[in-house]
């Protein structure tokens, strides 16, 4: 994996990876958790996320492991090391078939839906982030328990106030992993900091998710970092403030 741009470390990684010169070896494991570093002030909430080349989500199993790739999965795997906590949609969560992790998961679910596999999770290994309205609201609670649900809104899940409990409750490297309906309201509700894409060298076609869905918005990014291997781009994109 070598460095096509850094921005926060313009004489640094960048030149390593540059065929013929100094670390053509590509990045060491700490190097790149150095280049993905998020800045030591206050929180932090970054999302990551995949897609082809056309623009697709997922592939033929309609889950992001259908074209992610080796260096995607590095990213991933550094990306996670770096969180205090996961933020993931319970839809997402769901259909890519969440497990329990290293540090707490934080479902973000209108319905109130606790995913199968996170059923049996220990006690604070997951929490929901739901609305009054919710439907399984009693069920969650019942799984769940009643400190790990938190009403955060009447009909809707208020991410800025999600933000908010988080924070309070002492995360502040905060890492979101979708779904597209999650990741769009991020951005259009001011919460999010970063965005980390990888696109993978492949067309798929067909009619695919994108990595944003709902309606309109149009937030602006800046690009900081942007790694390569074998075709396969992996960026850091910081929400222009």
């Amino acid at each position: 994996m070598r460095v096509l741009l850094d921005r926060h470390h313009p004489d640094g990684p960048g030149g390593r990876g540059v065929p013929g010169g100094p670390g053509a070896d590509g990045l060491s494991d700490d190097e790149l958790l150095a280049a993905y570093a998020a800045p030591e002030a206050g929180p932090w909430l970054r999302v990551n996320m995949v897609s082809t080349l056309d623009g697709a989500a997922t592939g033929d199993s309609e889950r992001s492991d259908s074209i992610h790739d080796e260096a995607d999965g590095r990213v991933f795997a550094a990306l996670r090391s770096l969180a205090d906590v996961i933020v993931v949609g319970a839809g997402t969560a769901e259909a890519e078939g969440y497990g329990p992790a290293q540090v707490p998961i934080v479902l973000v679910s209108r319905r109130g839906q606790v995913p199968a596999r996170l059923r049996g999770a220990a006690p604070g290994a997951v929490v929901l982030a739901t609305c009054g309205a919710a439907e399984g609201l009693d069920e969650a609670r019942e799984l769940l328990g009643e400190d790990n649900v938190w009403v955060l809104g009447s009909h809707s899940v208020d991410l800025v106030a999600l933000r908010e409990q988080l924070v309070a409750q002492g995360f502040v490297r905060l890492h979101a992993e979708g779904g597209p309906h999650l990741l769009r309201d991020l951005l259009a509700s001011g919460v999010a900091d970063e965005l980390c894409a990888t696109l993978v060298p492949r067309v798929v076609a067909g009619d695919r998710p994108r990595i944003t869905a709902g309606p309109p918005v149009d937030v602006p990014l800046d690009l900081h970092l942007l790694l390569e291997e074998d075709g396969t781009l992996l960026g850091r994109w910081l929400v222009r403030r």
